[in-house]
């Protein structure tokens, strides 16, 4: 039960830009050996301590995990078939309590319940199903409150390099890989736990023992983050109450409505000081102006219209299935839970409307269009259109978040999203495509493709395009485009997709890039 990590696997797709997701493959395999025809074939034998590598950083699943919120210095991990064990000293490090159990490397180890269980993986390296699927039940019988589980997907291996046995392949180390498609691996997951998982990513899912702690933690991935109004202190009640309203602002900074009583623990002493938490809020607003305040109201109303209408692909939770927090937010922003549910529904329907798609990606204010695509920055994708956010949002429900991802492609033409890795897109002035996955709504196969090794991948140009105005190096990539623009680089634009392409267009104009910056070659 050890965990099967390795390299990154090539598998050919989309000639388009990409991202860094990095498998976990094993460095391939191993062809029949020949044998007499009356030979009987013995059994293989399956040395799965040796999947088992030594990382000098945290797996992708954990630390997933960390980005999400869920392990904290508060939550307790359990490795359930930890390997050697990298993943709990890198969480010790961090001061998180964690422990550890494998069969090869820590038999010893008690087998405690924990707030956080990783499964990670382990499934894959597993040659018997029954014994795969008691792995994954003693992992959730240890599991307080979120278990993590992942595996390696068809599309990081080449299957025909492995010798076939029972539902995988035996690999030229003499090791077990399963691979799964990522729906396969859910329903496996949702039929062996009788729970509904989440997707984190390619290949990892979260499943949370609490029903409602699931639906916050699904709502959450469609909340954008705001910053609060500038403030114009020049009133004197403002002033006077300043730290006791501080707690109300950032309360509807992030939910975009006025708390109820027992959501603010602080709202005594607001309603002792002025009397309500309206009038609180009328103070807060004449202060720092409405028009901001109303903007955060409709988007986060937005937000959850997306979280409602993604929801019906799991099975739309009831009203009273809702947390608290959420119940609040679809009475403010709808009145009723059964309006919400049919704007949701009218969403959707759009979402899958390849003209109101198009149109949508045609007038939006914010990205990169192009015959094929809309292309948008990672940071620039709760500014979109709520019918793209919710295109966008059908792949993230079943993919989850694809680590590395910074440039979305939204294709106009077809139903289906691409999500592309541009490592070094802040600094490099023309960042070259590192990876792209493609997740197509219509069949969900998702497909990869890799150019980490390409002498001469695709490059961006005019990186200003791709994210909002008031990103703050949106000024620093249009100062570039306009000295490029002015120097002719861009007149045969076919020529310049790639690396070597554009460095033979510098080279021909006697230029050179310093940063963001052009500049003339020196003369030799």
């Amino acid at each position: 039960m050890c965990k099967g990590l390795g390299n990154e696997t090539r598998v050919d797709i989309e000639h388009t830009p990409n991202q860094d997701y990095s498998g976990q493959p094993e460095d391939s395999a191993r062809q029949p050996m020949a044998r007499a025809a009356d030979e009987p074939m013995a059994a293989p034998t399956i040395e799965r301590h040796r999947t088992a590598i030594t990382r000098t950083d945290l797996s992708r699943p954990v630390r997933l995990a960390l980005e999400d919120g869920l392990i904290t210095p508060e939550t307790s991990v359990f490795d359930y078939g930890c390997g050697r064990g990298t993943d709990i000293l890198h969480l010790r490090h961090r001061q998180i309590l964690c422990q550890g159990w494998d069969p090869a490397y820590f038999p010893d180890t008690e087998r405690t319940p924990a707030d956080i269980v990783n499964l990670g993986y382990v499934v894959n390296v597993i040659e018997n199903p029954g014994e795969r699927t008691d792995a994954l039940r003693r992992a959730w019988a240890l599991t307080r409150t979120v278990l993590i589980v992942s595996a390696r997907l068809s599309l990081e291996a080449a299957l025909d390099t492995l010798t076939p046995h029972t539902d995988g392949g035996i690999t030229r180390r003499g090791t077990f890989q399963k691979f799964f498609e990522q729906q396969e691996l859910r329903e496996w997951i949702d039929t062996v736990l009788g729970a509904s998982s989440v997707p984190a990513g390619p290949g990892i899912f979260y499943v949370f023992r609490d029903p409602q702690q699931r639906q916050s933690f699904a709502a959450s991935r469609y909340r954008r983050r705001f910053t609060v109004p500038r403030q114009r202190l020049s009133e004197v009640l403002f002033e006077q109450h300043k730290d006791i309203l501080e707690p109300l602002i950032e309360f509807l900074t992030a939910r975009g409505r006025l708390p109820e009583d027992t959501e603010l623990p602080e709202t005594e002493d607001i309603c002792q000081a002025l009397g309500s938490l309206k009038r609180a809020y009328g103070v807060i607003r004449r202060v720092t102006g409405d028009e901001e305040w109303n903007t955060i109201r409709a988007e986060r109303q937005q937000d959850v219209l997306l979280y409602v209408a993604l929801s019906r692909f799991e099975g739309r939770p009831r009203f009273t299935q809702l947390p608290r927090d959420l119940q609040r937010d679809v009475r403010a922003f709808f009145s009723s839970y059964r309006r919400a549910c049919a704007l949701a529904d009218d969403l959707l329907f759009s979402a899958g409307d390849r003209a109101a798609v198009d149109q949508a990606c045609r007038s939006t204010a914010v990205g990169k269009l192009t015959r094929q695509a809309l292309y948008v920055h990672e940071s620039a994708l709760p500014q979109l259109p709520p019918v793209l956010r919710a295109f966008e949002g059908c792949a993230r429900a079943y993919i989850g978040v694809v680590e590395g991802a910074n440039i979305i492609k939204l294709h106009r033409d077809q139903p289906q999203i691409s999500y592309l890795s541009y490592p070094d897109f802040e600094r490099d002035p023309h960042p070259a495509l590192v990876s792209s996955l493609l997740v197509p709504l219509q069949t969900f196969k998702i497909r990869y493709r890799t150019y980490r090794e390409s002498p001469n991948p695709p490059i961006l140009h005019r990186k200003e395009t791709f994210i909002a105005t008031d990103h703050p190096l949106h000024e620093k990539f249009a100062r570039l485009t306009r000295q490029e623009e002015k120097k002719g680089l861009y007149e045969k634009p076919e020529l310049i997709g790639t690396r070597e392409g554009w460095q033979v267009a510098l080279a021909a104009r006697g230029l050179r890039l310093a940063g963001h910056r052009l500049m003339r070659k020196a003369a030799r």
